[in-house]
């Protein structure tokens, strides 16, 4: 492992000033997992990294049915996964988390770190958007919030600014009536990367749906909404053919490629099979019953 500067800095415009002042040569740090394995082997080169640990604020999590989930930078995979709150009112973030990595893991990476390495497979992107998310930033120039939809650029790339660091995330709270689901493939049962994932949240209004969204992961470049399929729905009755519709419109919106993985016609049919399975158990939840 090659030589670094560490700073612990123990406010925000303290790290700020560090990050201002070191540019590009500096990684931020939070949970480490990714990171301090890159330096290891080599694919991270930093000369300063800046851990964020003691930065008061930022392990904040907050969940309830008026104001929504807030989660604080620090705020560990875990934390989420554990949370008989989350589970209740979130349970499509709930089950991304599970799907992340091991337990060693999840006790410490960090959702935000999750988002912010912006890997067009990664389990928390999809149902966070499909929930509404917004992302909290402050860097030289004051704080700012983005739809977190509009965050992600490119595989490992954001809107993050220079010198600017994520604060929270950021969730309303739940519509009444509405459920959601997040189902992730991959080729192992645990500790597997996303072979395609699916996020859908949505409002049952009587018989019909509303406020369709169908989020699509490790099938582009980034997590990308199922527009089509989004208004095929919308206003309609969730039957086998409506469904069955929307499935198919996911698939042609989607657009993977091929890798070790699995190839780019075999994520497609995945998007369709897993779109409607959980359109089906959204659907569910919205009506009472429990998935």
């Amino acid at each position: 492992m090659h030589p670094f500067a560490y700073h612990q800095p123990k406010s925000l415009d303290e790290t700020i000033a560090l990050l201002s002042q070191h540019g590009r040569t500096a990684d931020l740090m939070a949970g480490g997992t990714d990171l301090l394995v890159e330096i290891k082997e080599s694919i991270r080169r930093p000369a300063v990294v800046v851990d964020i640990k003691r930065v008061p604020g930022l392990g904040d999590l907050v969940c309830d049915a008026t104001r929504g989930l807030r989660i604080g930078a620090l705020v560990t995979v875990r934390a989420i996964e554990t949370s008989l709150e989350v589970q209740r009112l979130y349970p499509a973030l709930a089950q991304a988390a599970r799907e992340i990595g091991s337990i060693q893991i999840r006790n410490r990476a960090t959702v935000v770190g999750n988002v912010c390495r912006a890997s067009p497979s990664a389990d928390t992107l999809p149902p966070l958007v499909a929930y509404g998310a917004t992302i909290e930033m402050v860097g030289p120039g004051g704080p700012r919030r983005l739809p977190l939809e509009d965050f992600f650029t490119g595989p490992g790339k954001t809107a993050l600014g220079p010198s600017e660091i994520v604060t929270a995330i950021v969730l309303p709270p739940p519509a009444a009536a509405s459920g959601a689901d997040y189902i992730k493939h991959g080729r192992r049962r645990a500790m597997e990367l996303a072979t395609v994932g699916v996020a859908v949240s949505l409002r049952r209004d009587g018989d019909v749906c509303r406020d369709l969204r169908i989020v699509l992961g490790a099938v582009a470049p980034t997590p990308i909404r199922a527009r089509a399929a989004e208004a095929a729905l919308e206003g309609a009755v969730p039957d086998e053919p409506t469904v069955a519709s929307a499935g198919r419109m996911a698939r042609d919106d989607s657009r993977p490629i091929s890798n070790v993985r699995a190839s780019a016609d075999y994520r497609r049919a995945m998007v369709e099979v897993l779109t409607r399975r959980a359109v089906a158990t959204a659907w569910a939840r919205a009506c009472g019953e429990t998935r």
